[in-house]
């Protein structure tokens, strides 16, 4: 599909590193995207909707609410703010809002960082395109020590929307031939190495969409828990 605009060899994600000596999970390797099983829970509406959001914008009309961050305090800004790598994370006052959403972070094991719900507004493919980038997950981060993804769990059922993935050209910027969708009902997971992938979200809604997003250092055991989880 055309679109009026698409990224050029000045946007800042190109300048993003792609390769270093981290430990990556085998399961990202080909595509950098791996679909899990959805959720087996249920997650009230109120866990999500009581949240404290702040106003910040990533992928399009944003919100977002912290539920674990470098420091514990409500802040979206990256751990290197702080001094931090994006792991090893404080649980804010927003995990006592929403006990089920910190409790699944806390039950695969992984080291975590920042963990927030995001609520999106409704964007069209033309409009998300505008926004599509790459994340700088891995600053201050040991090459000696794991790659950080991230994963989502769906909140919302938003089955016309989509996350589009597209791998990198020869010049760093998305290949179209790459481009998956990547369905987004209500309870699906997936984990994304959203520093190697272009991504955003298409929205073909008429209400907000909200999920959890989650920074997990890659490890041999999170490797583990990914494989037991996958579709």
């Amino acid at each position: 599909m055309e679109t009026s605009f698409w990224p050029t060899p000045d946007h800042w994600s190109v300048k993003i590193p792609l390769h270093s000596s981290h430990y990556r999970i085998p399961a990202l390797h080909d595509t950098g995207f791996v679909a899990l099983k959805p959720i087996e829970f249920t997650v009230t509406s109120d866990e999500w909707e009581s949240l404290e959001y702040l106003d910040w914008k990533s992928g399009g009309d944003t919100n977002f609410a912290p539920i674990a961050s470098a420091d514990g305090e409500l802040d979206c800004r990256g751990f290197w703010d702080k001094g931090k790598p994006d792991k090893g994370a404080i649980f804010t006052s927003n995990a006592a809002k929403a006990p089920t959403l910190a409790k699944y972070v806390e039950a695969t094991g992984g080291n975590f960082g920042r963990v927030r719900v995001i609520k999106l507004e409704p964007q069209d493919r033309d409009t998300a395109i505008r926004s599509i980038h790459r994340d700088d997950n891995n600053r201050l981060n040991p090459e000696n020590e794991g790659w950080i993804v991230r994963s989502w769990v769906e909140l919302t059922h938003s089955p016309d929307s989509y996350m589009l993935l597209m791998d990198n050209d020869a010049d760093g910027l998305p290949d179209p031939a790459t481009e998956r969708r990547v369905p987004l009902p209500q309870g699906a997971r997936f984990v994304v190495d959203t520093q190697r992938l272009w991504h955003v979200v298409v929205h073909n809604h008429d209400f907000p969409r909200y999920a959890l997003i989650t920074s997990f250092e890659s490890t041999p055991a999170f490797a583990g828990w990914t494989n037991r989880e996958r579709l």
